[in-house]
């Protein structure tokens, strides 16, 4: 594998993540979600979705209303992976951090992109102030599980059941972790 760069993503990166959204569900769902929903993704709508998203970024907001920012991994400038993350969405959340989303193409899996979008999307939360974050993680995908555990996730014992690109009843549980900021005590800004 070449260089790997982790930067902001922006509307033209659209069609790159929509690619890697697309491959990953269908790679890492395979047998979790209904078939006919995986094989009826569309990257070219998951692009127009990712565009409006995009674009929404870029408008000032108070923090607890901001959009999650979206940090893309590439390789010889070509999106691998994604991590979408900010103030929690849940209700009742917003003081503490979210990951929204992270996905790595899967020919790329097991090449250390996921764990490089994690640490910093860690970092960045942190460097936000949160002192803790949480995902969710659909029921049965032991591979993303065990992903969050190395990475010091835990289940906490709460689930949801909700829908989410063209899926319904998704079972999901939730998983935390303290955030450790790098910022020296008493740093002032």
């Amino acid at each position: 594998m070449n260089s790997l760069n982790l930067r902001w993503a922006d509307v033209e990166d659209a069609r790159g993540i929509a690619e890697v959204h697309v491959a990953s569900w269908r790679s890492a769902y395979c047998g979790l979600i209904d078939q006919q929903v995986l094989d009826e993704l569309s990257v070219s709508t998951r692009a127009d979705g990712w565009r409006l998203i995009l674009s929404e970024i870029a408008v000032p907001r108070p923090r607890e209303m901001t959009p999650h920012r979206i940090l893309v991994a590439d390789v010889d400038e070509r999106i691998v992976g994604w991590a979408s993350f900010g103030a929690g969405r849940d209700k009742g959340m917003t003081d503490q951090g979210e990951i929204a989303g992270l996905y790595v193409h899967p020919e790329f899996w097991s090449q250390k992109i996921g764990h490089a979008l994690m640490v910093s999307a860690e970092q960045h939360l942190s460097d936000a102030d949160f002192q803790s974050a949480y995902l969710w993680v659909l029921f049965g995908n032991t591979r993303a599980i065990s992903f969050y555990d190395r990475h010091g996730w835990t289940a906490d014992g709460e689930e949801k059941v909700g829908n989410a690109g063209g899926a319904k009843g998704l079972h999901e549980q939730r998983h935390v972790r303290a955030l450790h900021s790098t910022k020296p005590i008493g740093d002032a800004e």
